[in-house]
């Protein structure tokens, strides 16, 4: 196979495991209430029940980059992928059987297998634009959306059919993981074929993907992309978690109102996402990332005290536009030598699962005194500091390029 079949091939696949992890991700989360009465929780108890799974991707998260580095992305996608089938019988058990200490289980294992899905499909996807030559990150993280959209759709049928939540556990894990494991080779072709090779081809000794995970963590450069993706996970995690609540809250308007605000908001991140290619390619990193900054932080202070819904609605479009393009732009910037990319796409996460299992709680406590809509107004602090860091995106002088396209060029 050559590399232009090698590149289509890698590249497609790829698409449809961000997709698909999308999909794993919000189709159960959409049946909460369900699992809420199974469970016989309150909505505070279930919370804190969910955070058990953020701890899980964040102890996974600092190891993963060593797991990579050691093993590659092909093996731990394949861990991931198993993990993630277990993790997800373990969850269907529980609400069957209503037992907590089960589904504290069953999170937590899903929240590591989230991390070890993450990490090695995202420098995957770096090395399909290496070869691409072009901006193409961005189309993945839509895909993403897609199939995160495509899931909520998916537990709104079961639920609709009446289907208990396990049986949808089962039903989706089944077949979500037997497509994952048919694309685990051709999306991770382009991936380092094992984590051991240094770059000048030599293979490393046994203990040197946990010294050069710890080393990602004394690079300045790493930690300030980190907070890029801190802001951008922020932003965008917020606004799945509170948009809706904060215009039900905001305005006395109805839940359906909310629902639509927050499909509104994943719409506008959808097509900045489809169309930011082209943009990254023309004006750069820095300076996309520095618009999305500023259309980020108008949209959320519009949204936050705007005085109609009609005024706040363009704010929300506004927020999804600027939410957009950071994740990736920060994902390819840990990625863009290939070698170290393993264990700084880890550092540079590690971010966004802090800002996941803090901010959840921290504005929670903040709207019971302000109000969900003034609450969100904290983001803007994050925002504000990606764009005084927004220059360390840009690549490093000696950082591979590829200045053809093998899709288009002939």
């Amino acid at each position: 196979m050559g590399l232009r079949q090698e590149v289509t091939r890698a590249r497609w696949t790829l698409l449809v495991q961000f997709s698909l992890f999308g999909v794993l991700g919000t189709s159960w989360m959409s049946r909460l209430p369900s699992i809420r009465s199974e469970l016989g929780l309150s909505a505070g108890q279930l919370g804190s029940l969910l955070v058990v799974g953020g701890v899980g991707t964040l102890l996974a998260v600092l190891v993963t980059g060593a797991v990579v580095a050691r093993f590659g992305s092909r093996r731990t996608l394949v861990a991931a992928t198993a993990g993630n089938a277990v993790g997800f019988g373990v969850l269907a058990v529980a609400t069957a059987t209503a037992s907590v200490p089960l589904f504290a289980l069953g999170a937590c294992v899903n929240g590591m297998c989230g991390a070890l899905t993450n990490i090695p499909i995202n420098i995957s996807a770096a090395g399909v634009e290496r070869a691409v030559g072009r901006a193409i990150l961005p189309h993945f993280h839509a895909a993403f959306s897609v199939g995160a959209a495509l899931g909520a759709l998916v537990g709104a049928a079961f639920a609709w059919s009446g289907a208990h939540v396990a049986v949808q556990l089962v039903v989706v894990t089944a077949v979500v993981t037997l497509v994952r494991a048919l694309l685990v080779v051709p999306s991770t072709m382009l991936a380092p074929a094992h984590g051991r090779a240094t770059s000048d081809g030599a293979t490393s000794r046994r203990g040197s993907g946990v010294r050069a995970a710890l080393a990602a963590w004394r690079e300045p450069r790493t930690l300030l992309v980190g907070l890029v993706l801190l802001a951008a996970s922020l932003s965008e995690g917020s606004a799945g978690t509170w948009l809706s609540l904060a215009v039900v809250d905001g305005f006395a308007a109805r839940e359906a109102v909310g629902a639509v605000a927050y499909g509104t908001f994943v719409a506008s991140m959808t097509a900045v996402r489809l169309a930011g290619t082209g943009l990254i390619d023309r004006w750069g990193r820095v300076t996309v990332l520095r618009v999305s900054g500023f259309a980020g932080l108008a949209g959320l202070l519009l949204f936050g005290l705007a005085p109609t819904l009609s005024l706040a609605w363009v704010g929300v479009v506004l927020w999804g536009c600027g939410a957009a393009l950071a994740n990736p732009i920060a994902i390819s910037a840990a990625s863009d030598e290939p070698v170290h990319a393993a264990p700084r796409v880890a550092v540079a996460t590690s971010f966004s699962t802090v800002s996941m299992l803090a901010a959840p709680p921290l504005l929670g406590l903040l709207a019971d005194q302000v109000g969900v809509r003034s609450a969100l107004l904290v983001i803007c602090g994050a925002v504000v500091l990606s764009l005084a860091v927004a220059g360390q995106v840009r690549p490093p002088r000696d950082a591979p390029v590829t200045s053809r396209d093998p899709l288009t060029s002939t």
